[in-house]
């Protein structure tokens, strides 16, 4: 196993690693709309916190040696399922290749953000 770190996404604000390697497969930790230079959140509405949590989950996926083209799951978590269709739009964007997704509401996220989302993708 190989711990990734990458100034390019914002620091654990806990005990575990921005993600693991163990094979050919890189498995994030979940992701939330931090800015890497500050630590604060980073949008007021789910559709740009989105875009922020996709750019740091892109982030981590690049130090890792692979991309958001070679997802192959994803779960994310929204604290308000009323924002499933905006958060949709946005994801659509970035993960034309669809991979296999669970989508869950959660009653809170850590710093009262909008959406988190993880990743298991392919190195290489």
């Amino acid at each position: 196993m190989n711990v990734v770190q990458t100034s390019a996404a914002p620091a654990a604000i806990g005990p575990y690693s921005q993600a693991i390697i163990s094979g050919n497969l890189v498995f994030s930790s979940g992701q939330i709309p931090l800015s890497p230079g500050t630590g604060e959140i980073l949008g007021t509405g789910i559709a740009e916190q989105t875009e922020q949590v996709i750019k740091n989950l892109k982030a981590v996926l690049e130090a890792a040696g692979s991309s958001l083209a070679k997802v192959v799951k994803t779960t994310c978590f929204l604290a308000d399922m009323g924002d499933f269709a905006a958060f949709n739009e946005v994801y659509a964007k970035h993960f034309s290749g669809k991979p296999a997704r669970s989508t869950v509401a959660v009653r809170q996220l850590p710093k009262s953000a909008l959406v988190e989302i993880e990743a298991v993708a392919e190195i290489g």
